[in-house]
């Protein structure tokens, strides 16, 4: 593995797409196939990419991507992590080792249990796993003991089983990891417009004049988001992107599935315009252009001339303009250009596109969802749109872009730590018995309840909690303080070997694997990020007889502790056409769910703000009003450092989805062979009194007494504003405070940690 910085000249996409898929697809010792599997990627009787939520393009004969093809492979390896494994390596020694060579030992391959006294983790059979989380559970002394977290990659079938499981047993406990990425979109956007889900399809990228995209990479996180965007370029759509790296992805694309692409020197232009605002500017970035479509318009009115604003859409469907006008025309443009790192000019250029436009999409990912002030920037964003009426027509809209392949899915079924009264209703007259009204658990408060003793009982659908959440540490010691640890996974993972007192690992089917039960070969469902709702089916062979599908494990472990209430637990395991049609019983829009589903590419959930219907209390999209932040770090902080602070936000590398790490490479940034780098403007690398390829240490400065300090990353140049610097997680995630997160969604705010740099020496193995 060579170890090298050295700039990527090429665009996105392109060979080097080629080059990476195919390695992987070659590196897992099954090429034949794993080719097969790709042609069966987020195709119709095929399965949906365990990647990205992005929408599928309909007759595409090749749906994926090179992101997707590594999940893809990874999920389906020849290697398997067997009791062998386990009695070589105990949980002391795997504790050592990186998050990279945990999840590349392979599939787990059967039921295991930690053996505490002996340090290593032992087979067990199903039916004693369920006997024992069955004693742990019963055993509480309240059902808000128990915390049931969830990954976004559980189905819909799986999600609302586990939530049935969960309120049956008297618990609205339900973190998931939408609380630790996107949980500010969905609480912006329920205020504003009655739904916490984007108002667009993926046909409206088609139709669109305009598209403004605010932080997100789409050419790592959700590569097939850039076949819409080269489509939409080529078509003439402006494209302007807020995002303070430069990134590849946004600035040029080859599609490595266009032979005229691959076989000529041609590629595409993706962005119109590109601003780099500051870590936390992007709010005062779309104040500025807010402020200046209202000053264009206050002076075409003036001059007797049509505004530009959509009045009639405003007076008939919308509330607060009067405070909002108020608030833009208080906020000044030195504390603008101060607070996004964007001169008047740049925000002008932005504002000119977006008010020649008649139909504008707005687009933005974790580089917005993850800071203190998160809500208030999508009700900004919001704003900007409610201000032309860019909503509910063709080509127009709100469009967040969530990263797991059914995060949004998780949530419509149920997955909600507040879920509202009329869902308990409904499930409490369909299922014929109470339901917990206590709010519940998030992400954050339940790391918290467990350090706290509060909450004894951790049962994980997926994911990688200890890699993920933030303040890695505390994380650490909130799972070891259970009594109880259940990992329902199907790669080894952080998390499992920081466990609890009693700990299971349980091994499920992989997403692209034949899920057969007792009425034959089933299917699940999931949700994209365009509320569109459709069938997946694995086409692969188990790679063990001992795994089991997720829902097969809710329902195994609810037998064992509710027996057949209120519902027979086994019967709706063996066929999922029976969990289906409680969904449909229960949620609004799922009618005929099986039905339905037998139309191609599934069916369209429909969004009530694009249709204009507002589910918010006063029946009105309303403006938000709030005040730019008066820093984007808070002063106290800033008091409280000494020496030259630095805002750090954490990112992916392209090697990388979410905690799942590939490969020691970053392509697009011109990393390769590490991950242990800091992104430094070369400006303020020489401020500091640095150099390139120097090592330091980052330390977080919070207004608690915790040490925070990682060390051995090297300094690296790249294109990103002064003051601002970037690095990897998980290795940065222990920086995160647990109680640094974002007014009114409780996300960590990963995108804005403040820290010090401080040179070091080497490290001696590097």
């Amino acid at each position: 593995m060579t170890r090298k910085i050295k700039p990527y000249q090429g665009p996105a996409g392109g060979w080097g797409a080629l080059s990476a898929t195919t390695r992987f697809v070659f590196g897992s010792k099954q090429p034949a196939a794993n080719i097969r599997n790709l042609l069966r990627a987020n195709q119709v009787k095929g399965f949906d990419c365990p990647g990205c939520a992005w929408g599928d393009e309909q007759g595409k004969h090749f749906s994926f991507c090179e992101n997707g093809a590594k999940a893809i492979s990874w999920e389906a390896t020849t290697k398997q992590v067997t009791p062998a494994f386990f009695r070589a390596h105990s949980v002391g020694k795997l504790q050592r080792q990186s998050d990279y060579f945990l999840e590349y030992q392979g599939r787990l391959e059967q039921p295991m249990y930690l053996n505490r006294e002996r340090g290593h983790y032992e087979p067990i059979s199903w039916e004693n796993a369920f006997a024992l989380i069955a004693r742990h559970l019963n055993g509480l002394d309240h059902p808000d003991q128990l915390e049931l977290y969830t990954s976004g990659r559980a189905s819909n079938e799986a999600a609302y089983l586990y939530q049935l499981f969960g309120r049956s047993f008297g618990t609205n406990n339900f973190p998931d990891c939408s609380n630790l990425c996107h949980e500010a979109s969905g609480v912006a956007l329920t205020q504003a417009i009655g739904v916490g889900k984007g108002t667009v399809t993926l046909s409206d990228f088609e139709r669109a004049d305009a598209i403004l995209v605010f932080g997100q990479n789409p050419g790592t996180n959700h590569p097939r988001m850039l076949h819409s965007l080269r489509n939409a370029a080529r078509n003439g759509t402006a494209i302007v992107s807020f995002n303070n790296l430069k990134e590849r992805g946004l600035e040029r694309f080859a599609d490595p599935q266009s032979p005229l692409e691959m076989l000529t020197p041609k590629d595409s232009r993706i962005s119109s315009h590109y601003l780099c605002p500051r870590l936390g500017g992007d709010m005062a970035a779309v104040r500025g252009m807010a402020k200046l479509v209202l000053e264009w318009d206050a002076e075409a009115l003036r001059r007797g001339k049509p505004g530009l604003l959509d009045r009639d859409f405003i007076a008939q469907h919308t509330h607060g303009l009067e405070d909002y006008m108020a608030t833009v025309a208080d906020t000044s443009w030195q504390q603008i250009e101060a607070q996004s790192g964007l001169s008047r000019a740049e925000l002008r250029q932005a504002a000119e596109v977006y008010a020649g436009a008649e139909r504008v999409i707005c687009t933005w990912a974790m580089g917005i969802t993850q800071h203190k002030h998160s809500v208030a920037t999508i009700r900004e964003i919001t704003n900007l749109q409610l201000l032309r009426g860019q909503l509910g027509r063709p080509g127009a809209g709100l469009c967040p872009v969530r990263g797991h392949s059914n995060v949004q899915g998780n949530r419509t079924v149920g997955i909600n730590e507040q879920p509202d009264a009329a869902f308990l209703d409904r499930l409490q007259q369909h299922f014929q018995q109470p339901m917990p009204r206590r709010p519940g658990h998030n992400a954050v408060a339940a790391i918290q309840a467990m350090l706290d003793g509060k909450a004894r009982v951790f049962i994980a659908l997926g994911g990688n909690i200890a890699a993920a959440a933030p303040d890695t540490p505390a994380t650490a010691r909130a799972l070891a303080n259970c009594t109880l640890t259940v990992q329902i996974s199907t790669k080894l993972n952080r998390s499992h070997v920081m466990a609890g007192k009693e700990a299971l690992i349980l091994p499920c089917l992989g997403r692209t694997e034949e899920d057969v039960q007792a009425s034959g070969p089933q299917f699940i469902t999931v949700e994209d990020s365009f509320s569109m709702v459709h069938a997946s089916q694995g086409v692969a062979n188990p790679k063990s007889p001992h795994q089991r599908s997720e829902t097969a494990i809710i329902a195994g472990m609810a037998q064992a502790v509710l027996g057949n209430k209120p519902v027979d637990w086994q019967a709706l395991a063996n066929n999922y056409d029976l969990i289906r049609d409680h969904i449909a019983a229960t949620l609004p829009g799922f009618e005929q769910f099986n039905e339905r589903l037998q139309q191609p590419g599934g069916f369209y959930l429909g969004n009530s703000a694009a249709r204009y219907q507002w589910q918010t209390g006063n029946g009105k999209a309303n403006f938000g009003s709030d005040p730019l932040p008066a820093s984007l770090i808070p002063e106290a902080v800033t008091a409280k450092a000494q020496g030259m602070l630095s805002t750090l936000q954490t990112l992916r590398s392209h090697d990388q989805y979410n905690t799942t790490i590939y490969g020691m490479d970053d392509r697009y940034r011109g990393v390769y062979g590490q991950r242990m780098v800091l992104f430094m403007h070369p400006d303020e690398i020489k401020r500091r009194g640095l150099q390139e390829g120097d090592w330091v240490e980052l330390i977080g400065v919070w207004l608690d007494d915790v040490e925070r300090k990682v060390g051995g990353f090297k300094v690296v140049a790249y294109d990103i504003p002064p003051g601002d610097v970037a690095a990897y997680y998980p290795e940065t995630n222990p920086l995160v405070p647990l109680h640094s997160v974002g007014d009114g969604s409780d996300t960590p705010t990963s995108k804005s940690i403040p820290i010090l740099i401080r040179k070091q020496d080497a490290p001696r193995i590097i």
